[in-house]
């Protein structure tokens, strides 16, 4: 088993860059592929991105590719989702999650493991 701590939310202007971090502890970290998800108010909860074991692939939601980068620290057992150009469409509840195949699954059923969520605010 693990467990997911987001961290790294907050306010900012649209235009502007925030990054999330996700510690995970428990099990070996490279036991999981890892994703982003997020959930605005009144919405179902959304794919973001995701990045498989080794962190060889990558997979992005249309609406944040060029714009967002998820990435891994093995060695610190982290995740990360840094976001750039920020929209208000972006503000929501960002969530971790893992699950213990391989593949960066943009399919929130999958993922067995979630963290509590990181809130996002993005002010036009």
């Amino acid at each position: 088993q693990v467990q997911l701590v987001e961290s790294g939310g907050g306010l900012v202007q649209a235009g502007g860059s925030l990054r999330l971090s996700c510690a995970a502890s428990g099990r070996t970290f490279t036991t999981y592929a890892m994703g982003w998800f997020r959930q605005a108010p009144g919405k179902d909860r959304e794919f973001v991105a995701a990045v498989s074991r080794l962190g060889g692939t990558t997979n992005y939601a249309d609406s944040v590719k060029g714009r967002f980068t998820i990435s891994r620290d093995n060695d610190k057992n982290t995740l990360y989702l840094q976001m750039n150009s920020l929209k208000p469409e972006d503000t929501a509840v960002y969530y971790c999650a893992a699950h213990t195949n391989w593949d960066a699954s943009a399919s929130q059923w999958q993922y067995d493991y979630w963290g509590q969520g990181t809130q996002v605010t993005v002010s036009s």
